[in-house]
């Protein structure tokens, strides 16, 4: 039997030890320092298909990772997890010149081609969206999406974990390659995956190795309101935060963007109000709801804001991702799902080639 070791408990990770686990002759354990990790600080929204970055492997990839979730869910109640992390309620998309709408309009009804889980669109009034989210103002029109989804991170990597039964170690490690095998802790295993996210220089320098992936710190805070808003869509302004509710009363606010600040995790107050305040024209009646609590994480981002995952150059049985950045939870699980496959020398949907592990992480030449 062999030993498999997957370091990162986020979504990647987890994702790729629930399938790995299904598997009789492998024996899988995970390693996390349960610090940091992106999946629990982020803001919940699968609704990719409204981008109009120019990296087309990028937009397959969210694509097919938003479709993936429908693989996802039906596997896991296969396996008799409850399915409470997920709900396509609905996506309204503000903007503040008005014409771009209507472009964004035309670009989902080009894409529903090939995307039909992107489902109703429609450009709504303020009098038609406060039918789906009461007491939201500011804007005249926005554009609704009905396939437009929202997950709560933690939950999902929970319910993985679970569902995969396998061993979680939770304490901080390091990678010592080894004539046959590799060094994890106290333990040897004959394949990695490495789904550390920023942290992956970290796991790889030691080695000799240069890697492209800088940390993103992101705070995010929740709230709890007295109506339910299990139904509600989540919403989309110009700019860095998204209101994203859920059912039982609860409502988050994120998330931010720091490129300075490394791996620190401290809440920042003043930032965190003035999120609150540039959300409030959109959304007064949050002013009402009582705060429950801040969440602070640190996505990976590559130098060209490009993911990729694929074998490590020159370790043998090695295999990793990172460069996920705040779609981190539309493409984690399908990449978490390739890296399994990939580690089992098993066909892919994604080609590597086009998500090229070697263009971000260099062996450094003596």
């Amino acid at each position: 039997m062999k030993k498999v070791a997957i370091i990162g408990a986020g979504i990647v990770g987890a994702t790729a030890a629930y399938y790995l686990s299904k598997e009789s002759d492998l024996e899988v354990t995970v390693f996390d320092h349960g610090q940091g990790q992106a999946t629990k600080a982020a803001a919940g929204i699968i609704s990719p298909w409204f981008s109009k970055r120019r990296n087309k492997a990028w937009y397959k990839m969210a694509r097919l990772g938003a479709d993936f979730y429908v693989d996802l869910l039906a596997d896991l109640e296969k396996s008799g997890q409850e399915i409470d992390f997920y709900q396509r309620s609905g996506v309204f998309l503000l903007k503040k010149d008005e014409p771009k709408l209507e472009e964004l309009y035309q670009l989902a009804l080009e894409r529903r081609e090939e995307s039909p889980l992107i489902g109703q669109l429609a450009i709504l009034d303020q009098a038609s969206a406060n039918e789906l989210f009461p007491g939201l103002q500011g804007f005249d029109r926005l554009l609704y999406a009905s396939g437009g989804a929202r997950v709560d991170g933690q939950l999902l990597v929970t319910c993985l974990l679970e569902a995969s039964q396998v061993e979680v170690v939770r304490e901080e490690v390091g990678l010592n390659p080894l004539s046959a095998g590799y060094q994890i802790g106290d333990r040897v295993f004959d394949q990695v995956i490495l789904a550390t996210g920023a942290w992956l220089g970290q796991m790889l320098e030691p080695l000799g190795y240069q890697v492209d992936v800088r940390p993103q710190k992101g705070q995010l805070r929740d709230y709890q309101v007295e109506q339910d808003m299990a139904n509600y869509p989540v919403v989309m302004p110009e700019g860095e935060w998204d209101l994203i509710p859920f059912a039982g009363g609860k409502l988050s606010l994120g998330a931010t963007h720091e490129n300075d600040q490394g791996f620190d995790l401290r809440v920042d107050e003043i930032l965190l109000q003035q999120m609150e305040e540039a959300a409030l024209p959109c959304y007064p009646r949050l002013a009402e709801a009582t705060r429950a609590g801040e969440r602070v994480g640190t996505r990976a981002y590559t130098s060209d804001f490009s993911p990729f995952f694929g074998q490590v150059p020159g370790l043998t049985g090695v295999y990793a991702a990172s460069g996920l950045g705040s779609s981190g939870l539309t493409t984690g699980p399908i990449i978490g799902y390739h890296l399994a496959r990939l580690l089992q020398g098993k066909s892919v949907t994604l080609e590597s080639s086009n998500y090229p592990i070697e263009k971000y992480v260099k062996r450094i030449e003596n």
